[in-house]
């Protein structure tokens, strides 16, 4: 384990703190050292009291090399000034790993997932269609729980893939997701807080305890199917609840499990609506995952950026373009104006900034008429919520300035912002060590510019967004056909159960560790 993952407990962003190591010590031939203390900053930070868990320099140097390559973009993440984040030593509460302490109920969480029987494997198939679109049947020597969640991550996928409403209607995801959610023993509300496509699952042993939150997303994008992996986002959902409930059972652990189904996460914010409804209020902590591309047996837990989504429609006036364009107001000018003045804008962007976007219009455009209508989507992002507003600002300003300079009348409208994302460090430790000791995978922490709502959800309650490293070919990240291929593979399954067993055996000791618990609230509080 490397002291980059220790120092992972002390601050959000340590990608930041590996590149300062890196140029403070640039020599790889460091010997191996235990101290007292770690530094980071010019600040003395808490030593792992764990025995054994010493500072390995050389490792922290080996794996700021690695980072280049390593760094797993979860639709896109991005970047910020550490003093924006950075929590002072006298802040942060101590921590100490407790990992071997908890075996039994890790084996617990391990043996759930490796269990369930492949109900769900023929008709996954069925749906699925021709081999040649099924990518590969599933060996016989997998695991019966990941057979059973794979088929589920199928039906997701398959169906949808040729589907041009996948944003907005998971509708099959939905109805297969809870249906398997309510043989397991749990609890099942469809259509929750008004979503026709959002769902809660839960299961409650015994009186009192603590609420485990747990986020499964499954809609697609337009006409590329689930290029972002979110049929693997549901079944690792699935798979921590259920895990999580096995362990509640068979450890008698007083607490519940919730599981929230959550839509339109590519575009309408379903986490944010069932925030501001009161789903995620019963909930102690929330956890989910992301895959992206990039070396198997790696995880990310850096932050991602927040999003504005706006939107701007201009309103002209129609005329012969070839008679008489001076009796028209051309909509479409100002709208392809509007996308001049931000790249335009660009020069004067920060590097973390990014803006993009789409031109549309009716479909009775005509070269001879001059367009009376035209709309523009486009995407703001910063790294933070203040960073956003202000940026957002500017980009308005380039929309309203077309209007001016075409005669047009224009309707702005803004959504709900996306918020960064602010991993919890204390669960960010634990689940770090987990998966290192269980299974082998290498954490790192580097931020990316993607946004996601599930960080509003952290502005709200502890949270853990770890993204994961699924196989793809050259150039086939996220948001790629080359993506959506590989979210249907069996590396990209098996990836998706290593991470939910991690995500599982970290909410378990939130459940059944008081002082760690004080020590994850204390973390979000700081």
């Amino acid at each position: 384990m490397s002291s980059a993952l220790s120092l992972l407990g002390h601050g959000r962003r340590t990608g930041w703190v590996f590149r300062r190591a890196l140029r403070q010590n640039p020599s790889p031939k460091v010997k191996t050292h235990c101290s007292a203390t770690h530094t980071a900053r010019g600040k003395a930070l808490p030593a792992r009291s764990e025995p054994g868990m010493c500072v390995i320099l050389a490792d922290l140097l080996l794996l700021s090399s690695r980072l280049q390559y390593r760094c797993l973009t979860i639709c896109e993440h991005g970047y910020a000034d550490p003093a924006e984040w950075w929590l002072e030593s006298d802040q942060l509460p101590a921590y100490s790993s407790q990992v071997d302490l908890q075996g039994d109920a890790h084996a617990t969480v391990d043996q759930s997932i490796d269990e369930i029987s492949p109900q769900l494997h023929t008709l996954s198939l069925k749906i699925h269609g021709t081999q040649a679109r099924s990518y590969s049947v599933m060996s016989a020597h997998i695991v019966p729980m990941q057979v059973t969640l794979r088929s589920h991550s199928r039906k997701s996928w398959c169906h949808w893939f040729p589907c041009a409403r996948m944003l907005i209607s998971p509708r099959f995801a939905h109805e297969h997701l809870t249906s398997f959610m309510a043989s397991q023993g749990f609890a099942v509300t469809r259509s929750y807080l008004g979503l026709k496509t959002a769902f809660r699952a839960e299961f409650q042993h015994g009186s009192g305890g603590r609420v485990i939150g747990v986020n499964s997303e499954y809609d697609a994008l337009a006409g590329i199917g689930h290029a972002c992996g979110h049929n693997l986002i549901a079944v690792s959902g699935c798979a921590v609840a259920i895990a999580l409930k096995k362990a509640l059972q068979a450890h008698n652990i007083p607490g519940k499990v919730i599981l929230l189904g959550t839509p339109a996460e590519e575009g309408g914010g379903g986490k944010i609506i069932l925030l501001e409804r009161g789903g995620y209020e019963e909930m102690d902590l929330c956890v989910m995952c992301h895959p992206s591309g990039g070396p198997i047996k790696s995880a990310n837990l850096g932050s991602t950026i927040g999003v504005q989504v706006i939107q701007v429609e201009y309103f002209g006036q129609n005329a012969h373009a070839g008679a008489a364009p001076w009796d028209g107001v051309n909509a479409l000018d100002a709208a392809f104006l509007a996308y001049s003045n931000i790249s335009a804008l660009r020069q004067q962007m920060r590097p973390d900034h990014r803006v993009h976007g789409v031109i549309t219009g009716n479909d009775n455009w005509l070269p001879n008429v001059i367009p009376d209508y035209a709309k523009m989507n486009c995407l703001a992002r910063a790294p933070t919520d203040v960073d956003l507003a202000a940026f957002v600002e500017r980009v308005t300003n380039c929309l309203k300035a077309a209007a001016m300079a075409t005669g047009c009348e224009f309707k702005l409208t803004l959504a709900e912002p996306y918020l960064d994302l602010k991993q919890n460090p204390i669960l960010g430790q634990e689940f770090a060590d987990v998966v290192a000791k269980r299974y082998g995978i290498e954490t790192s922490t580097t931020p990316g510019t993607a946004s996601t709502d599930f960080g509003n959800v952290t502005y709200a309650l502890p949270g853990l967004h770890p993204g994961f490293a699924i196989p793809t070919q050259p150039g086939g990240g996220n948001h790629t056909i080359a993506f959506t291929n590989a979210a249907a593979t069996q590396e990209a399954h098996t990836a998706a159960m290593y991470i939910a067993k991690g995500l599982a055996c970290t909410a378990l000791r939130a459940l059944r560790d008081d002082e760690f618990f004080k020590q994850v609230k204390a973390s979000f509080s700081a």
